[in-house]
């Protein structure tokens, strides 16, 4: 029998309250508190619930079966991520639960998730709870469609994000591609305001966490071969080879090709793509492989060069990982959230995403209530993009194409 901590039950106490009264919870609890747990606790003493639909991340669906098997609450549970909606029962459902729900975020117009979780509810009428740790990462316009569908949420009288935003959002425009289209990140914080009757949250701190993140950049050289590949791409804007083409025609494309060589991969105009050189996996091998850690990898071929030089000492399934003394690597984002990594020694990140989100979410993956620090190490291509992105994430700012352009006189 599971016994949930005192700030768990409370949460579970106020929310079946809510839950009771507007059918529609958003917990917002960061990582490690015990959200998923708690929300499946809450559900179980909602007498009317019959049959329970959680949605999550694909890497995810294990982890919260296991919860829900050692809870055994008396309700069905069915775990299934996004992008297989499509694949179940449509109707019958008396509650669903969506975890990370600032996945659904997108604005102004919704996204195919948002839309489908939209039709779900649409047809079932159910309770419905929002879980996330960080509901709006970049922007409060991320909330309209998160709860757009929801039919007693406090933005029902907009019909769409628009009317929403004449009234949360001061428009502005920026220039994308040589155009200039209009901006709607710049929302007002009455949005969150107005979601509290709604919402219950929770911090680490207020659970009694005190574990910190201890971070260190290591440099490494790369192979003289490549930074003057970087070079001359930077100059002539295309390498030619016997049988591919590297092409970097618009500033876009140059941002994203050398994001990719500084870390020694590549893909090319063709679709097709390589590993370039392994200094950053056998840097990582040489410097961590006595350790069970954790890799983030930005693009496939990283992943590949990972395998290369690891072998069968690496994997990236979650389940053998905790059964196992390999390490594991995952893609940043995939990553990000839903999972733990506390059986690591370290986080080791073999490239950087563009993405604040991905910066604190990815990087908070170790923490549990027991351990008091997180050492996380990131690997930067001395010369290369890498620092500069950091630079701008870690300052909660994604990097965008004007920090690129400011920074590409400075990159060797």
């Amino acid at each position: 029998m599971i016994q949930f901590r005192d700030y768990q039950q409370n949460i579970i106490d106020k929310g079946t309250e809510v839950l009771l009264t507007k059918k529609f919870l958003y917990l917002s609890m960061e990582v490690r508190t015990g959200k998923t747990l708690t929300s499946l606790g809450l559900l179980d003493k909602m007498m009317s619930v019959n049959r329970v639909l959680f949605i999550t991340k694909k890497r995810a669906i294990s982890s919260i079966e296991s919860d829900y098997n050692m809870l055994n609450p008396d309700y069905e549970l069915q775990v299934i991520n996004y992008e297989s909606l499509h694949k179940i029962d449509q109707v019958g459902w008396d509650a669903v639960v969506c975890d990370e729900a600032h996945g659904m975020g997108a604005f102004p117009k919704p996204s195919k998730r948002a839309k489908a979780v939209s039709e779900l509810i649409r047809k079932n009428k159910p309770y419905v709870i929002l879980l996330s740790g960080t509901p709006t990462p970049e922007s409060y316009s991320q909330m309209y469609h998160q709860v757009y569908s929801i039919p007693n949420n406090p933005f029902n009288k907009y019909s769409n994000f628009y009317k929403f935003a004449s009234d949360y959002v001061t428009v502005t425009t920026k220039r994308i591609g040589g155009f200039m289209v209009n901006d709607y990140s710049d929302a007002k914080e009455t949005i969150i305001d107005d979601m509290n009757p709604y919402t219950i949250s929770y911090t680490q701190k207020e659970a009694g966490f005190e574990s910190s993140i201890k971070e260190k950049i290591l440099f490494v050289d790369a192979p003289e071969s490549l930074m003057v590949m970087c070079s001359k791409l930077k100059k002539l804007l295309v390498l030619e080879g016997e049988d591919e083409v590297i092409l970097a025609d618009t500033s876009v494309k140059l941002m994203q090709k050398l994001h990719q060589m500084y870390s020694g991969t590549v893909k090319f105009e063709s679709g097709n793509s390589m590993v370039l050189d392994l200094f950053k996996a056998e840097y990582i091998y040489d410097n961590f492989c006595c350790n069970k850690i954790g890799i983030f990898y930005k693009f496939k071929e990283e992943l590949n060069a990972i395998k290369k030089v690891y072998g069968d000492s690496i994997c990236t399934d979650l389940d053998e990982f905790n059964s196992t003394d390999k390490s594991i690597a995952l893609q940043i984002v995939s990553g990000r959230e839903g999972i733990s990594l506390r059986n690591a020694k370290y986080l080791v990140y073999y490239n950087i995403d563009f993405s604040a989100t991905s910066y604190w979410q990815s990087r908070d993956r170790m923490t549990t209530k027991e351990r008091l620090e997180n050492e996380v190490f990131w690997i930067f291509t001395e010369g290369g993009i890498e620092s500069k992105i950091y630079k701008a994430v870690s300052k909660k700012k994604n990097y965008t194409l004007n920090h690129f352009k400011r920074d590409l006189l400075t990159l060797n």
